[in-house]
């Protein structure tokens, strides 16, 4: 069959473009995003939703008395291109005659183990903070989709998310962030810029396979809505639904603990471990996140895996240990579980007599880092493929493991009466490590001082000497964890 070129009548063009207006509109007021006479930063990427976001809310400057400014953040990442996508958004904001703020921003200083799409991420939405504090914006506005929508909840639904994960996006976001294009389709707006012969960029990393959210674009989604052509729309509707869901347990467990968590008055937040541990463990997961979000200046949710962490050890007979969940910490102690920002200093409040401070069982993210306090010594863990490994050359300093072969916490620890390990060239046979000190001629004195790194499947590494031959990267390895230690003084300078 010949495909055939189609267009509407200029008449119904219009009415088309009328719609679009309605919906936009109808979406700001139902989900109360913006009022009239605000002043609003609008993030624009140079792709065709930033781009006809910021054509429609031009459109409704006058009657909303809207001030608008567009912010536009260029990281570099594809040289002439990324110039390319600047001077669209240049050339756009001088015909509309709206102020233009532009945020070159680096990824290449990262902190290790962290995505290049989770730095510019990061990155960009500082940018877009610091911006609107600025000029004075009461709103951000975003170009996402009911698309966007739709892939993100798909990724959080391959991910094993709960109901947090599966609300999705949020048409507003901490009071600032807004979404006026949440419940508007994608193919709506390339219709919209082609009718009214507005340009834009199209990314070419958008197309690359090797994203899992661009293979959920442009393979999962299109089998969906062939199956059932309201898929993005019933996904968008799941979003909304298992946001209020959320919001309402939300209400439910902060009601249960009312007196129970208590904010300090040096930033951090307590609750009573007794109580706690009286808790249902879906509740517990949700006092976890809260005291988390808490310390938080942006109020980000920790991974599942550093929740069920935090649990695990609340539970159990731990009488002090400390989780880092990215910016923010919970410590357990014996009577209570309190959280803080993650460089809030940590001591043990047991007596040293009974639990000396190289005893102390420390939990390390993945990627993450902890500073061992029997040394001072730095041990890191991040992520990478072992495509991207390169060589260690026999640096007994750093070590890589298989990151499908154990799970997590990791957790760093000191020696216990009993340990035994696969020490790596021993062609699997285990070791006391009691006898492994003694071959080495390590003094007794020195033996609690070096740390372990331990999995739940058992001994990874004796941090600085050998590490356990189970765990090894094997042939068949797609994803490594690799960990390193360096005293915390060359961290610090190397950081400078």
């Amino acid at each position: 069959m010949t495909a055939l070129a189609f267009r509407l009548p200029k008449g119904n063009e219009k009415m088309s473009r009328v719609s679009l207006v309605r919906q936009v509109v109808q979406t700001i007021r139902s989900r109360q995003l913006i009022e009239p006479g605000q002043h609003l930063l609008v993030a624009v990427s140079g792709g065709p939703d930033s781009m006809a976001l910021l054509s429609l809310l031009y459109r409704l400057r006058s009657s909303w008395r809207l001030t608008l400014t567009v912010i536009h953040c260029n990281y570099g990442l594809r040289g002439k291109e990324s110039d390319g996508d600047q001077d669209c958004v240049e050339a756009f904001c001088s015909q509309l005659g709206l102020p233009l703020i532009v945020e070159r921003l680096r990824v290449d200083s990262r902190p290790r183990g962290m995505s290049l799409q989770s730095a510019a991420r990061e990155l960009r939405y500082e940018a877009m903070r610091r911006a609107a504090l600025a000029c004075g914006a009461d709103r951000i506005a975003l170009g996402h989709t009911a698309d966007d929508q739709a892939e993100t909840v798909l990724l959080w639904i391959l991910r094993g998310a709960g109901l947090a994960g599966l609300s999705g996006m949020p048409a507003c976001r901490d009071g600032l962030f807004i979404r006026p294009l949440y419940e508007t389709r994608r193919r709506a707006l390339l219709a919209y810029l082609r009718d009214e012969n507005i340009p834009f960029r199209l990314d070419s990393t958008n197309q690359k396979p090797v994203y899992l959210r661009n293979r959920v674009r442009h393979e999962i989604i299109p089998v969906l809505e062939h199956v059932v052509p309201s898929a993005v729309q019933a996904l968008c509707r799941l979003a909304d639904l298992c946001a209020e869901d959320n919001q309402h347990l939300d209400g439910q467990v902060m009601a249960l603990c009312t007196g129970k968590l208590i904010q300090l008055g040096d930033g951090r937040v307590e609750v009573d471990r007794t109580f706690f541990k009286g808790l249902p463990r879906v509740v517990q997961r949700r006092v976890v996140r809260h005291l988390c979000q808490m310390v938080d200046q942006w109020r980000r949710p920790p991974r599942f895996r550093q929740v069920e962490a935090v649990i695990r050890l609340a539970n159990g007979s731990t009488t002090f240990a400390v989780q880092r969940l990215g910016s923010a910490m919970v410590v357990v102690e014996h009577a209570r579980l309190w959280s803080a920002p993650s460089d809030f200093p940590v001591a043990s409040s047991e007596p040293l007599n009974v639990l000396s401070k190289s005893a102390v069982p420390i939990l390390l993210s993945v990627p993450g880092a902890v500073v061992w306090p029997a040394t001072g010594h730095r041990i890191e863990a991040h992520r990478v493929r072992k495509a991207d490994l390169g060589a260690l050359g026999g640096n007994r300093n750093i070590i890589a493991i298989d990151a499908n072969r154990i799970s997590e916490p990791l957790t760093v620890r000191s020696w216990k009466p009993g340990d035994r390990f696969c020490p790596l060239g021993m062609e699997g046979r285990s070791k006391k490590l009691q006898d492994f000190f003694t071959d080495l001629k390590i003094p007794v004195s020195e033996k609690s001082r070096v740390p372990i790194v331990e999995a739940p499947e058992g001994i990874v590494w004796i941090v600085g000497y050998r590490q356990d031959d189970r765990w090894a990267v094997k042939e068949a390895t797609e994803w490594c964890v690799v960990l390193s230690v360096r005293s915390e003084s060359a961290a610090e300078t190397s950081e400078r």
